[in-house]
């Protein structure tokens, strides 16, 4: 039997839905076609480049359902989120020069 000191070291597992509860819906989709894309022996940053500016869906494989993913995103939110995620993380390209 555990003690009530036992209790904090004890190893709890726990699966993935649970482990990414916190995160929106595209970032769980996006990190699932990352992977997807990753296992399969593609470059995942270009194939979603490519997807996101084209709406192909043949950029994405079929492996772990991350095509059907791909096509239920809203790919203009994606690509707004990127561009200000990129901004609030480069600070200095908003400084103007003298």
């Amino acid at each position: 039997m555990f003690s009530e000191h036992d209790d904090d070291r004890r190893t709890r597992i726990i699966d993935e839905e649970e482990l990414y509860a916190g995160e929106d819906d595209h970032v769980r989709a996006l990190r699932t076609i990352y992977l997807a894309l990753e296992e399969k022996g593609y470059d995942p940053v270009q194939q979603l480049a490519h997807y996101l500016l084209t709406d192909e869906p043949a950029y994405i494989t079929a492996h772990r359902n991350a095509r059907v993913l791909a096509t239920r995103l809203e790919r203009d939110e994606i690509i707004e989120s990127f561009v200000r995620f990129y901004v609030q993380n480069h600070p200095s390209m908003l400084q103007t020069e003298d």
